[in-house]
């Protein structure tokens, strides 16, 4: 009976878009065209001022099924980047010049990272390694001096003495996450897997170990910027609440001011290959099951914008893509694919106050994108916590959050079963993400256009209100889409004149649902979004 309840608030919620996605703000997606972007998902990523270095990870999409072809080191990434969003610029190095361990653990896939300062802490991580002449699990403590890493990457010099690492069997996790607080680190979820992937099980074929961590590993990180040690050490293991990989643990403010994390669904139930619903809270004293609450939208590990509003005591973490057993069609009903697809919801997990959570679908990406990908938080964005962004310091009518970067692209919802690793990519997308007062969740294609256009609902939701800002006069033409793209009618086509210029339509006729209205000119196109 739980679950009744919120999937009647999430539809709720999902047909009441006036109201905003984060305080007083909307979200908009810019995508932003960088030459030379590398395709990679899954990879630990740390940050210098605007400039991003990428590392690790893998350079092909959804891993395929049969252990011959999984997780083929030939896709390995074995390139360090530097990306700079504001120049548009791209810089690559090999990481082969490191030591074996290093090189090794460098190009593995989902590993855990920190970045405390200017060091980027990095453990564990799952791959091909030459030495074992097996997959491994990396037992692996790496510590990335970011901005020296980036000047050498720029200038072509050795990156050797910007990465120092460790061994210890404590820290041989894949899939989990890192997260800080008070000087201590925490490692939370993941799993040691050895051995190749295999969906028949560990005993046919190849066979592998699969040990999942069912942990709370807590300990601090010793660095004087030359040793590196882990001291003061605690493990909490919980087989039923912990026993989860390949999710998001988002930072957290709670309603009584504690800082910490929660832990969103993840992989997988013990009974079946299906997601967990529920939710755990992690703060310095201990942890909490959530109660009464149930994530059922974007599951797996996907960019995600967590933000804090003192003035309400309100606590988001938005969602974007990614993958999930549950899903909007484009009529507002909400399915339940227990072969859990690739994903374009973006949603919204609201906790107030008094401790209660939503969930509300609040838009959707342009494709079938996210899935392992990371948001980048933009330097100078106020925060709270971590990178909890402070929405009550937020100044300007736009504000720019952060950028989605890499992850994968799916070319359908469900691959898996025939995936022969053309199905889906590395994404080299980059969207820059906006928080903008009193607009509509759109997307926009051309950065010249991308506010020219908002659209709004009347109040009795029997007009819609369109608004173009147009800095010259231009010929262009105005549609209304449906939720999959395909064209429902032509609302203007005309040269229209330099100005603020705003149209009504009446949209009694229209079911039910989620539309769009495209605005296309010879200088590019802006989308945005409403419920009808």
């Amino acid at each position: 009976m739980r679950r009744t309840v919120i999937l009647l608030f999430l539809y709720a919620g999902l047909t009441n878009l006036s109201a905003q996605d984060l305080g007083d703000r909307r979200i908009v997606l810019e995508e932003v065209t960088i030459p030379g972007m590398p395709g990679v998902q899954s990879f630990a990523c740390g940050q210098d001022g605007n400039e991003w270095l990428l590392l690790g990870g893998r350079t092909d999409g959804l891993h395929q099924r049969q252990p011959f072809a999984a997780f083929l080191a030939s896709a390995n990434n074995t390139m360090a980047h530097v990306v700079d969003p504001i120049t548009n610029e791209v810089w690559s190095a090999s990481i082969s010049g490191l030591s074996t361990a290093l090189y090794e653990q460098l190009q593995s896939t989902n590993m855990e990272f920190f970045q405390r300062g200017n060091t980027l802490y990095i453990i564990g991580g799952y791959g091909f390694s030459p030495t074992a002449n097996d997959h491994v699990t990396h037992s692996r403590l790496t510590a990335v001096d970011v901005p020296g890493a980036i000047t050498a990457i720029k200038n072509s010099t050795t990156l050797t003495p910007h990465f120092r690492q460790i061994t210890d069997s404590r820290m041989a996790v894949t899939g989990g996450y890192l997260g800080h607080l008070n000087d201590t680190f925490y490692l939370i979820g993941g799993q040691r897997f050895i051995g190749r992937y295999n969906p028949m099980g560990p005993d046919f074929g190849p066979g592998f170990i699969q040990e999942y961590t069912n942990a709370i590993r807590k300990f601090r990180i010793s660095d004087d910027g030359t040793s590196l040690a882990i001291t003061d050490f605690e493990e909490t293991i919980d087989t039923d609440n912990l026993h989860r990989r390949d999710y998001n643990l988002v930072p957290q403010v709670f309603p009584n001011g504690e800082f910490g994390f929660t832990a969103f669904s993840g992989v997988f139930q013990y009974m079946s290959n299906i997601p967990w619903l529920n939710t755990v809270d992690v703060t310095a004293s201990g942890y909490t099951v959530v109660p009464e609450f149930e994530q059922l939208l974007n599951q797996y590990h996907t960019a995600h914008l967590p933000a804090f509003a003192s003035t309400s005591n309100t606590m988001s973490t938005v969602f974007f893509g990614g993958i999930g057993r549950y899903y909007f069609d484009g009529n507002g009903q909400l399915w339940d694919d227990v072969n859990v697809p690739f994903v374009n919801t973006i949603s919204r997990v609201q906790r107030s106050g008094d401790g209660s959570m939503l969930e509300t679908a609040i838009g959707t990406m342009p494709a079938l994108l996210g899935s392992s990908a990371e948001f980048i938080t933009a330097p100078g964005v106020p925060t709270v916590f971590n990178d909890v962004i402070d929405l009550d310091a937020l100044d300007g009518d736009t504000v720019l959050a952060g950028h989605i970067v890499g992850g994968i692209e799916s070319s359908a919802a469900n691959i898996f079963f025939i995936n022969t690793g053309t199905q889906s990519d590395a994404s080299t997308r980059v969207f820059k993400v906006l928080l903008i007062r009193e607009i509509n969740t759109g997307i926009s294609e051309a950065p010249d256009v991308a506010n020219s256009l908002q659209v709004v609902l009347s109040d009795s939701g029997e007009q819609l209100i369109i608004s173009l800002a147009l800095a010259h006069g231009t010929e262009g033409t105005l549609n209304l889409l449906d939720s999959s793209g395909r064209l429902v009618r032509t609302l203007v086509k005309a040269r229209m004149p330099a100005g603020d210029q705003k149209l009504h339509n009446d949209v009694r006729d229209l079911p039910k649902g989620s539309y769009l209205v495209e605005w296309v000119t010879p200088e590019g196109r802006s989308v945005a979004r409403f419920v009808r």
